[in-house]
């Protein structure tokens, strides 16, 4: 998956999908129209047409893009602070948990509009979800696990991270560090203990 970092993004583009990210956290994506956008950004309605040609659907692709491009900047970092395959896991774990979680506009559409998300990351369409992240983590965990293994680990921890996120357990709480570290050395390390690269 290629990265867009901010600087590819302009600032007027990106005034605009701020814009419309608040609006979606207060109406969700059904109720928010382009004119409720414009207020929000300033701007009229014919510039985001200018901008995001093909309207809202347009618009909504950018956000996804976008909030796509911040979340695995961010993996990235916490990925390359770690100092062990532990440290790692847990890392990765709490932060994609933390940042779903605080994510506003995305907490509205999950209470109330999940239609829109659960086909998405469920079922069949999950596919494309977790190769995406598989293919991005694959890299950082090769070193731990081996290539071989590699986008199997990192496919069976998004698959963790989802199930928690999307069906939270009163014992687990993946956003937080010691809850997530419990996690990780009783149920993930010793399942890759016989992959592991010495």
């Amino acid at each position: 998956m290629t990265l867009v970092g901010p600087d590819r993004v302009g600032t007027q583009e990106q005034r605009v999908i701020d814009a419309a990210l608040r609006c979606v956290a207060r109406w969700g994506i059904g109720k928010t129209t382009l004119d409720d956008v414009a207020r929000e950004a300033s701007c009229s309605r014919a510039t985001i047409y200018r901008l995001f040609p093909g309207g809202k659907d347009a618009l909504l692709e950018a956000i996804t893009r976008t909030e796509l491009n911040r979340f695995f900047s961010g993996l990235a970092q916490r990925f390359d602070e770690a100092h062990d395959l532990e440290d790692m896991l847990v890392g990765g774990i709490v932060y994609a948990s933390r940042a779903l979680a605080g994510h506003e506009a995305l907490q509205f559409v999950l209470a109330y509009e999940p239609e829109v998300v659960l086909p998405k990351v469920a079922f069949h369409h999950a596919d494309r979800v977790l190769t995406a992240i598989a293919g991005f983590a694959a890299p950082y965990l090769a070193p731990h696990v081996g290539a071989d293994e590699a986008s199997r680990v990192a496919e069976w921890v998004a698959r963790l991270v989802l199930t928690y996120t999307l069906a939270p357990a009163d014992n687990v709480d993946i956003g937080d560090e010691e809850s997530a570290r419990r996690l990780v050395r009783t149920f993930v390390l010793p399942g890759l203990v016989t992959s592991a690269v010495p």
